[in-house]
């Protein structure tokens, strides 16, 4: 084994810190909507190939040179009718979001983007377009996100302070760490609690993500039959997490998806969750800027043990 190993195995070992949750939460629960309709893979888009992921098209294909008119509704479907019942049901509880916003996205749909800032829901970046970054040069992927962080301010009228790429490539952290401006990164599935690494200008915030408890699983092989799965599998996440932080208080991210968990069947067992939560005492629900400013006011001490980004 050499001690330039690149990757972090141990994290915060058998001791985690306190994080110190406003109001003394047991939990902090950070809901997540990804919106990406109208940035997706898209010859119309200048893309080489129609999208494939994340659709009910189970095992779908990218089309080389041409559109899927099946896909591009459901990518619709979730603009035109799941964000605004996603919207309706968290702004009719007063709970916010954070949103993973793909610039060209939130440029094309400026009334949903209207809808967002009027929840006060926190508007991260989600890239210039949803595809993979694996195999951009390090000059590609700069230029797309500063492209991103162009768009993004374009079309919120603020710059960005979050960054999930999600289709990311090995270089995307340590990239974003150079743009700098930003003040939490989120691709990564690591930990439970949020974390320093030690970026090129300095310690940088990571809040974790998580692809499990997330409504993508409804249209993986391996995922949720139904509505009563997700409802399940969220209830049994938030139980541990809370028994837990009788002690050892943590955070959970819960990932949305417009087009997914926007369809009826299945927003049926979201709006049973959230209702679950609530409640519940000492439970907090913030944005994920909430959580970044919270990290950064009462436990920045924590980057002078920060490794290096590998």
């Amino acid at each position: 084994m050499t001690s330039d190993y690149p990757r972090d195995l141990r994290g915060y070992g058998r001791t985690p810190p306190d994080p110190q949750w406003p109001g003394g939460a047991r939990i902090a629960v950070q809901f997540v909507v990804n919106f990406e309709e109208g940035g997706e893979n898209n010859i119309l888009h200048g893309d080489r190939a129609s999208e494939a992921f994340l659709s009910d098209v189970l095992g779908a294909q990218p089309w080389p040179g041409q559109r899927h008119a099946n896909i591009e509704s459901m990518f619709e479907y979730g603009s035109r009718a799941g964000f605004w019942r996603l919207w309706r049901m968290f702004s009719e509880r007063q709970l916010p979001t954070t949103v993973f916003g793909v610039a060209t996205a939130l440029m094309r749909n400026p009334e949903i983007v209207a809808a967002m800032q009027e929840a006060k829901w926190d508007i991260a970046s989600h890239s210039l377009k949803w595809v993979d970054h694996k195999d951009m040069s390090e000059v590609e992927e700069r230029q797309e996100i500063a492209d991103a962080i162009r768009v993004h301010t374009e079309a919120t009228g603020v710059r960005p302070l979050g960054w999930y790429t999600g289709r990311s490539s090995i270089n995307t952290n340590r990239l974003l760490m150079e743009a700098g401006g930003l003040m939490y990164l989120c691709d990564s599935y690591a930990d439970d609690l949020p974390y320093w690494l030690n970026g090129p200008n300095g310690p940088h915030l990571v809040i974790p993500y998580s692809l499990d408890a997330n409504d993508m699983r409804f249209v993986n092989p391996q995922g949720f039959g139904g509505g009563d799965e997700f409802y399940t599998y969220l209830k049994d996440s938030f139980d541990v997490l809370y028994a837990e932080g009788a002690t050892s208080p943590k955070m959970m991210s819960v990932g949305l998806h417009c087009r997914v968990v926007g369809r009826p069947g299945r927003a049926a067992a979201l709006a049973r969750f959230l209702d679950y939560i609530v409640s519940h005492d000492r439970v907090w629900v913030p944005t994920r800027l909430q959580i970044a400013e919270h990290w950064h006011a009462h436990l920045k001490h924590l980057a002078a043990d920060a490794r290096a980004i590998g």
